[in-house]
């Protein structure tokens, strides 16, 4: 398995992906029959974020912003967190949580944008759907369901501990998620459709028309069906596009067995609810203190507002979140001057030849000219690639130094390099407000940090 990730990884994952190329990628992860385990482990979310993009798991940036805000360690129990960086599935009794490579295509397939609904089938610890919230926006709707109360409990302990601790929401406009308890198999045929639509169970194909009918027109859903993951458009009443996206295996759905009076249970979903006032008030005041004053960052960051310009990313340079470990820095250096040193000696035997036949015939000299010309073309190719080598030998060079260097300044602090955590400008703003301390309690979401 890891040769065949290495040789998928090197040959397809390059910055200059052909459309040949990306379908081969396809290919590959498809053959491989994916539950996990498709990229290397990483020492961080960060690292495990920066494998998934590399193996092209992760593509575009507003997917990538959300998987780097939310720590997937904190959806763990404490005792099993050390897992957590691993691109494999883990559960512990009801609890459950997919590899992080079939949540990358799960998001990726879905299309989010702000404003739009959302129905998770399965939610789980909702560690998928406040990712989900990140991108909707405060104006969107984001619901799930869950067959466990005990899960739904869970669900709900970790969506306050990331609202309450984690310095990426102040960095978001957020979409809070509603969970039921439920079989999402008995939802009311009556009940709304939505935009899009996630199952995290394996549909049997007698499902199928059932959740299909559960998106709107011009909705997505996305599901495993048939132990592969499917994306359905839903393009009319009656008309639906079907996407094969990569092979799964899923846990399948559990059918209901409860009846009321002979009939069929159904499971009410979540109330679609009018923000009060109180709410609205918040958004927009914590809007305009993101989108004021305090120079280019903090302006180019709220460029990406839902506010302004309909994005649900509220930062449009998130990379860092919080203090983390220090990376290897490769400094490239160019080498102009080497190959241009390598031309000049090239050239130097065409000079020559062309000074000794000036006795010869114009054909003979043009022809002679040609000649000397793909050679010297010929050589400075192979001095270009020459130099390339000598630009990878010197970065590795450099990047030895830099770690025996960092080894060494570890050794006499006796403590690891950390970054500094970037100061919370929306924080700082709301506490230098001239309001009453309740009131900007309130506008903090009750924050402990």
């Amino acid at each position: 398995m890891l040769g065949s990730e290495n040789l998928y990884r090197n040959r397809f994952c390059g910055p200059h992906r052909s459309l040949i190329s990306c379908r081969a990628a396809r290919l590959v992860r498809f053959t491989l029959g994916i539950m996990g385990g498709a990229v290397s482990a990483g020492e961080d979310n960060d690292d495990l974020i920066d494998n998934l993009k590399e193996a092209y798991y992760i593509r575009s940036d507003l997917v990538e912003r959300a998987f780097r805000a939310i720590d997937r360690a904190d959806y763990y129990l404490d005792e099993y967190r050390e897992n957590a960086y691993k691109d494999l599935a883990w559960r512990h009794g009801n609890i459950h949580l997919s590899a992080p490579c079939i949540y990358s295509e799960v998001m990726e397939a879905l299309d989010l944008h702000p404003r739009i609904s959302f129905l998770n089938l399965g939610s789980g610890t909702g560690y998928l759907s406040t990712m989900v919230g990140l991108i909707l926006g405060p104006f969107g709707v984001n619901h799930g369901i869950e067959l466990h109360a005990d899960v739904i409990e869970y669900a709900y302990q970790k969506l306050d501990s990331f609202i309450k601790t984690s310095d990426s929401f102040d960095k978001f406009e957020f979409c809070e998620p509603s969970f039921v308890v439920g079989n999402c198999l008995e939802i009311p045929p009556e009940s709304r459709q939505y935009d899009r639509v996630y199952c995290g169970a394996g549909v049997q194909k007698d499902h199928e028309k059932y959740m299909k009918n559960l998106i709107k027109v011009g909705g997505i859903l996305v599901m495993p069906l048939e132990e592969k993951l499917t994306k359905i458009t839903r393009t009319g009443p009656n008309s639906w596009e079907t996407k094969k996206i990569i092979s799964v295996s899923f846990a399948p759905l559990i059918l209901p067995k409860h009846t009321m009076n002979g009939k069929p249970k159904t499971v009410p979903l979540p109330k679609y609810e009018v923000r009060t006032l109180q709410e609205l008030a918040r958004f927009c005041i914590r809007h305009t203190l993101q989108m004021s004053g305090g120079g280019g960052e903090s302006q180019s960051r709220s460029r990406g507002s839902s506010f302004s310009v309909g994005r649900g990313l509220a930062v449009a340079g998130l990379h860092k979140y919080g203090p983390r470990f220090k990376r290897r820095r490769v400094h490239r250096r160019r080498c102009n001057a080497l190959v241009l040193a390598t031309r000049q000696v090239v050239g130097s035997p065409a000079s020559l030849y062309s000074n000794n036949d000036q006795g010869g015939s114009v054909e003979d000299e043009e022809a002679a000219g040609a000649r000397e010309a793909r050679r010297e073309t010929r050589g400075s190719r192979r001095a270009a690639r020459g130099a390339r080598g000598l630009m990878e030998e010197e970065e590795m060079v450099e990047e030895e130094v830099e770690e025996e260097q960092e080894e060494e300044e570890e050794r006499e602090t006796g403590e690891l390099l950390r970054v500094q955590p970037a100061v919370n400008v929306l924080r700082e703003r709301i506490l230098g407000l001239p309001l009453p301390e309740p009131l900007k309690r309130f506008l903090l979401y009750y924050r402990n940090k």
